[in-house]
């Protein structure tokens, strides 16, 4: 008889994964995975498109570390921009995990789940760049990067099979406004070894280098030399060396500086808590008091650099706002690249502010703002500087990936050690080897008036029906046994035709969906969804011969 001897079990692979942040921009949210332990990398959130009317932003979903909640071993943050942490008071609703971030990310943290009442369900730790935590098979240790906002780091998680390297957001400043990043580091973790890089993509169309802050300190300060009136100076609240070198310009032309809008306010108040922000004594006044000094004293600080409806400069631009409005001989200066999708928004803004006379700067008028993201040649030093067995392009949509793929390929990578992810799908790593693994449970979670909501097909549908074709709401009173109408049908109509001018339509409306149904009752018995579906098909059929086109049709049936 023919024996079989049993062979060992292979060893299990490191497994990495993304639930967001891969094929976009926005809502990232990384994973590395070894046996019982899971080291989770930033949870951020991102806004949506103009096709998702109501939704206030989206992030990842997280059913799958739900149910491997018992590996969790902490959420380390690369940085403090939303994109990174924006999702934190929605994971902590659903998980009870340790968060580790540098001293001002974590400041962001506490002052964001200060807002949903939350700070005291999170347990928070501040880790230094030389700090390390050991678990039973990982470790993370960190080194300082260079990006638009302070205390910025790449992580790195040490595996059985060699460390994990995630760079975060960077990119190459040799004059940074902040810390330098730390090159030697990054080179002494290339020279032991990388069994993966997990890298930034965002600008890997882009050829040279990312340009230094410093030339931006540059351009604001001959910006404002040139102003004469007010100054309002629009920059996403989080970039804190943005801020700093508005300081520094406003301190050089003698001007006060007025804080407007609550994420602004915040940053202000915990920049200088931790030193990032250094206003001189006396410089910062209320925007209640702005009257009470020269215009050309005056500068106002301000978010809406993304022409967001409720931000302060939008509101400024619409008149609406309480303290500011926006005179003939004010200046305008926008100080942010437009986030894809947010254009028209932007535009908008900017047509406004140009009507009531303000000056507006914006765009490559100046070179009044830079990316926190590095180019192609930042890209290759990196990699140069790592040198993975196997590289993983990541923050970015597809074609930047694909474009950063390409690069990797340039400096030596092999094609077939290089992994374009999807959302969801895992890299099974070992030692010499890497493939793709198994799919873990992905997608998209909607926020709506802070409630969580799973990517629902038929949420979207009706609401783009909502957006494009408006509402028809019917009412009516029916005696339920007799089927009788006592009142209506009465039609309401917002967003499908003007109600003035369509009168004579709804009422020829409501006359054809009320003989309807007296002949419905008159052959059966009343039903009451028997009587919502004769509505939906009566008035659908009506309003398309006569107007072409059919909105959403909510009938509302009072039974008595």
């Amino acid at each position: 008889m023919k024996t079989y001897q049993r062979s060992k079990s292979s060893p299990p692979p490191v497994r990495i994964f993304s639930l967001g942040g891969i094929g976009e921009i926005g809502k990232n949210m990384y994973g590395v995975e070894y046996k019982d332990e899971i080291i989770l990398i930033d949870a951020g959130l991102k806004f949506p498109d103009s096709r998702l009317s109501g939704i206030d932003c989206i992030i990842p979903d997280i059913r799958y570390l739900i149910d491997n909640k018992h590996k969790l071993k902490g959420l380390f943050l690369t940085h403090g921009h939303e994109d990174h942490i924006g999702a934190i008071p929605f994971v902590l609703r659903q998980l009870s995990i340790p968060i580790y971030g540098g001293p001002l990310t974590i400041g962001l943290v506490k002052a964001k789940l200060e807002e949903y009442r939350m700070l005291g369900q999170a347990e928070l730790h501040v880790f230094h760049e030389n700090d390390r935590y050991a678990f039973k098979h990982l470790a993370v240790h960190f080194f300082r990067t260079t990006h638009s906002i302070p205390d910025a780091f790449g992580i790195v998680v040490d595996t059985p099979y060699g460390p994990v390297v995630h760079t975060g957001d960077f990119k190459f400043d040799f004059t940074p406004e902040d810390r330098p990043a730390d090159l030697f580091k990054m080179a002494s973790i290339g020279g032991e070894g990388v069994l993966a890089l997990l890298a930034d993509s965002t600008n890997s169309e882009k050829e040279g280098f990312t340009p230094s802050e410093r030339r931006v300190g540059d351009a604001i300060l001959e910006s404002f030399r040139g102003c004469r009136g007010r100054i309002l100076f629009a920059t996403f609240a989080s970039n804190v060396h943005r801020l700093q070198q508005v300081v520094e310009a406003a301190a050089v032309c003698n001007r006060k500086i007025a804080v407007i809008g609550r994420s602004m306010e915040r940053v202000f108040t915990i920049g200088q808590e931790l030193g990032y922000i250094r206003i001189p004594e006396g410089m910062r006044i209320d925007v209640k008091h702005i009257d009470r000094y020269e215009d050309q004293q005056v500068l106002i600080v301000c978010t809406g650099s993304q022409g967001e409806p409720n931000a302060a400069l939008s509101r400024i631009a619409s008149g609406a706002h309480r303290h500011v409005q926006v005179y003939p001989g004010d200046t305008v200066i926008y100080s942010s690249s437009p986030i894809p999708g947010n254009s028209q928004n932007i535009n908008r803004s900017i047509d406004m502010l140009l009507r009531a006379g303000a000056n507006v700067i914006y765009g490559s008028i100046f070179d009044i703002h830079t990316s926190g993201h590095g180019c192609r040649e930042d890209l290759k030093l990196m990699l140069s500087f790592i040198r993975p067995k196997f590289f993983v392009p990541i923050h970015g949509e597809y074609r930047m990936l694909l474009s950063h793929r390409d690069l990797a390929m340039q400096i030596g990578i092999p094609e077939e050690r290089v992994f374009v992810l999807n959302i969801g799908e895992t890299l099974s790593v070992y030692r010499n080897r890497a493939k793709r693994g198994r799919t873990v449970l992905a997608g998209e979670v909607f926020i709506s008036n802070g409630e969580m909501r799973i990517n629902e097909d038929e949420l979207l549908a009706e609401r783009m029906e909502l957006a494009q074709e408006g509402i028809v709401i019917v009412v009516m009173t029916v005696d339920r046994l007799t089927g009788q109408i006592l009142a209506g049908p009465d039609i309401v109509t917002r967003g499908f035709v003007y109600m003035q001018d369509a009168r004579p339509l709804l009422r020829r409306g409501e006359t054809s969906l009320r003989r309807s149904l007296n002949r419905l009752s008159e052959r059966k018995a009343y039903d009451h969804e028997g009587w919502l579906r004769m509505t939906h098909q009566v008035l659908r059929k009506f309003f398309i011969k006569e107007v072409g086109r059919t909105p959403h049709i909510m009938p509302s049936i009072l039974e008595v």
